[in-house]
């Protein structure tokens, strides 16, 4: 993806001249120039330096006269679904950035390209061909704050093949070398599961560290990655100029926990050494989905880790997360010893809360069959970390027909969920002139309506949704994760809200079971408080509430058991009546 198409250029334009634009505007050195009457084909080292390049010199420079034209060369057929937008702000949140890609179709995958540039870039995935287009022309020139979208196709290698059986894992790469899977005719990803299990350190060391880290000819770091069997990526490239770089380490928990000892050890001689008196305080980075577990209720699990390890443990503001930075940095200040005493227990909690979310998602894919969770775009701001959700316990997802959607075979029911948000987040979920909650509607294929206040002091308002389960599961993604954005829950809060769903009358008792047995299991089950209030008057068509608290996939699972209920009372009532109908005509 780094040849790049030259055009508009003078009949006189040489080889040289653009070898010496190149220069001009340090560029690498292309490494193949292919001149033709009025264009050229240049091979570029890298996909960051043909983005600088696009971004650089396309209707920017000037050659023998005339303003080049530079973009990548796509043939025909591979210009398909896939795009590439730049000049993205680098403050645009990611919720925005997907309400505007939603506009034009449903997008399967969307995946941030690391370059040098000071503006964002980003690949993106459409369901469709004609979506695609259509985003590329609607997106072209979006103006941002100032910013203006450059966009472009890039090639889509599976235009151009027919389409085949998906290939079983025999003899096949593994999805590291492969990068992230792609979904298959259903919509379901088969991933391997030890995919999910690499759970990588990353670590913010201060740039004047990163030399002594690699050592000479890098025997330092091979050192580190030979002795504790990791394998270290150090980000020197990232952040130009920045004071501090990250470094992630993949390894067995132990593995990172050794490997970050000796980074922190190197560290302190080199301060020693060059007489830099503080300490070095340990600088872990992680995903913002995971912090509120690992901070916990009221801060205990934050407290217990410091007074555990003899630390200070503190955590940045959600205010510094942007469409470049969906981490917080948790600063941990003590002695070597202590840190790494520190860094422990917080990977720790960091995993459980991540294989906590796998298993969440594994389970949310199972209970609403064909949901693609990777093309919802709600974990774009919540779990962008995570790998694409594989069948359970590693089972090959089954593969069905082309074309196939479970959604549109089964016509499923409109469900009514009644969603409790603050009052005061009313206005960020409407948005100006109501364009956000217009937005999600769209996205999600839900009705989404804000219920009036019973009275002017009220500190929760009723957000009424109608839609499909997999519209739920969009619409309500997206609010858990615009309250959280907003900040409309502290750095120490996990988002967690009240859902009112109605049940027949007749299927409450089977929700509660008997002692409250079923009940209890459901909430242990999916970690959601679940509420059966018994003083209900039954409304006119013979429902009541179920209340349920949670956090987003405590509250989605729950809801989902709970349908399952009613669907089996539903079923064992139609039988029953049937029984009965039948039962006349045998007695004649």
């Amino acid at each position: 993806m780094n040849k790049l198409y030259v055009g508009n250029l003078s009949p006189s334009v040489t080889v040289e001249d653009l070898q010496q634009l190149f220069g001009e505007r340090k560029l690498p050195v292309a490494e193949q120039v292919l001149l033709k009457s009025g264009y050229a084909f240049v091979d570029f080292p890298d996909q960051n330096s043909a983005i600088k390049a696009i971004e650089t010199l396309s209707g920017k420079a000037e050659l023998h006269g005339k303003v080049i034209e530079v973009d990548y060369s796509v043939p025909k057929k591979l210009r398909s679904r896939k795009i590439q937008i730049r000049n993205i702000p680098p403050h645009l949140q990611w919720e925005v950035l997907d309400g505007l890609l939603a506009q034009h179709g449903t997008v399967e995958n969307v995946e941030q390209v690391n370059t040098d540039t000071e503006t964002a870039v980003v690949n993106v995935t459409y369901a469709t061909k004609e979506e695609a287009k259509e985003a590329i022309e609607k997106l072209t020139g979006h103006q941002f704050d100032d910013y203006s979208f450059n966009v472009s196709y890039i090639m889509d290698m599976d235009a151009a093949l027919p389409v085949q059986a998906p290939r079983t894992r025999r003899g096949g790469r593994s999805s590291r070398d492969q990068g992230p899977p792609q979904p298959g005719p259903s919509g379901g990803f088969g991933a391997p599961r030890p995919r999910q299990h690499d759970f990588p350190l990353r670590m913010l060391v201060p740039t004047q560290f990163v030399g002594a880290i690699i050592g000479k000819e890098g025997l330092t770091i091979k050192n580190v990655t030979k002795q504790t069997q990791s394998k270290v990526d150090i980000h020197r490239k990232e952040n130009a100029g920045a004071a501090e770089k990250p470094i992630t380490i993949h390894s067995t928990p132990e593995g990172c926990s050794s490997a970050c000892r000796m980074i922190l050890d190197i560290m302190q001689k080199e301060a020693n050494e060059t007489k830099t008196t503080e300490d070095i305080p340990l600088k872990i980075l992680a995903h913002n989905s995971l912090v509120g577990r690992l901070i916990g209720k009221e801060g205990r699990n934050l407290k217990k880790i410091e007074e555990e390890t003899g630390t200070k443990i503190t955590i940045s503001s959600l205010q510094d997360l942007t469409i470049y930075n969906p981490e917080r940095t948790i600063t941990v200040k003590g002695s070597l010893e202590a840190c790494c005493k520190a860094e422990a227990e917080i990977m720790k909690k960091l995993r459980e809360a991540y294989e906590n979310d796998i298993a969440a998602i594994n389970q949310q894919a199972n209970l609403i069959p064909g949901l693609n969770l990777n093309a919802l775009g709600i974990f774009s701001s919540g779990l962008p970390v995570l790998p694409p959700a594989a069948g359970p316990r590693g089972a090959v997802t089954p593969v069905a027909p082309a074309g196939y959607n479970p959604f549109l075979q089964q016509a499923p029911e409109q469900e009514v969920v009644y969603l409790f948000i603050p009052t005061q987040a009313v206005g960020a979920l409407i948005g100006k002139k109501g364009q956000h909650i217009k937005q999600l509607a769209h996205f999600a294929g839900a009705s989404i309506k804000i219920a009036p206040a019973e009275s002017p002091d009220v500190t929760e308002r009723m957000v009424i949704i109608t839609g499909t389960p997999e519209a739920q599961f969009k619409a309500q993604g997206r609010i858990f994760g615009k309250l959280k954005e907003e900040n409309f829950f502290s750095a120490k809060e996990e988002v967690k809200l009240e859902t009112h769903i109605k049940v027949p009358s007749t299927a409450a008792g089977r929700v509660i079971g008997k002692g409250g047995k079923t009940v209890n299991e459901l909430q242990n089950l999916t970690s959601a408080e679940v509420i059966v209030p018994r003083d209900q008057t039954p409304d006119e068509n013979d429902e009541v509430f179920v209340k349920i608290s949670g956090h987003f996939f405590a509250s989605q699972t729950a809801q989902r058991k709970i349908r399952e209920i009613i669907q089996q009372v539903k079923q064992q009532e139609q039988k029953h009546q049937q029984g009965a109908a039948v039962s006349p005509h045998h007695s004649k």
